[in-house]
């Protein structure tokens, strides 16, 4: 049986990246728990060296656990497009840059569609994975993934969200992640479905909170 938090218990969100943290807090407050990033604890960030989201985020989760001593949630997401073959996937953050420029990011997203003639509607299809992995400081890990699928959009639409959101629109949707109100697209992201199954698991029950 997986271990489950306590109501009011802090929680090291194990993020430099403040868009995440921003939605991984506002996710967690309705359960009571207090949220602190890796970014305010100073923390190094680990190098991502496995092969898949879940080992990214148990690789990150389980680094931060260790630093602060308190159990750490860690995310690791990212946009597949299916006419990249699933790029850039993993190196979603590595496309920006080391300045985090996810302008340029996209740019280079539609620029190598282009440059594989990929722009009917089948080749820009693509998705957000998002995997969650819980740590506490004894060693214990827990991970779950979610995904929303939809297509790209050129060019770039809203300055809401943050990373790819203003080029990526969910299935049945018009507006892009980048336009769309920050609680609406928290309700229906990838990291909305990934957090499901960890508030399933590892949360306080509601009754708690």
């Amino acid at each position: 049986m997986t271990r489950r938090l306590s109501h009011g218990e802090r929680l090291c969100v194990a993020s430099h990246n403040a868009g995440k943290v921003r939605e991984i807090r506002a996710l967690i407050e309705p359960f009571g728990m207090t949220a602190i990033s890796a970014g305010e604890l100073d923390l190094p960030e680990p190098e991502e060296t496995e092969k898949t989201f879940i080992g990214n985020a148990e690789l990150k989760a389980r680094a931060a656990a260790e630093a602060s001593k308190l159990p750490s949630l860690s995310d690791d997401s990212g946009l597949e497009v299916h006419g990249l073959g699933g790029a850039p996937g993993i190196y979603s953050a590595r496309w920006a840059g080391p300045e985090k420029n996810f302008d340029i990011a996209m740019e280079k997203v539609m620029a190598e569609l282009g440059a594989r003639d990929h722009l009917s509607d089948e080749k820009r299809s693509a998705n957000f994975t998002c995997a969650l992995s819980l740590a506490w400081p004894d060693g214990a890990c827990v991970s779950f993934e979610g995904k929303v699928f939809g297509h790209l959009v050129w060019p770039m639409r809203g300055d809401r969200g943050f990373g790819y959101d203003p080029i990526f629109v969910a299935e049945g949707r018009s507006e892009t992640f980048g336009e769309m109100d920050p609680e609406e697209k928290h309700a229906i992201s990838h990291r909305a479905a990934a957090f499901a199954q960890f508030k399933a698991a590892c949360l306080p029950q509601e009754t708690e909170a």
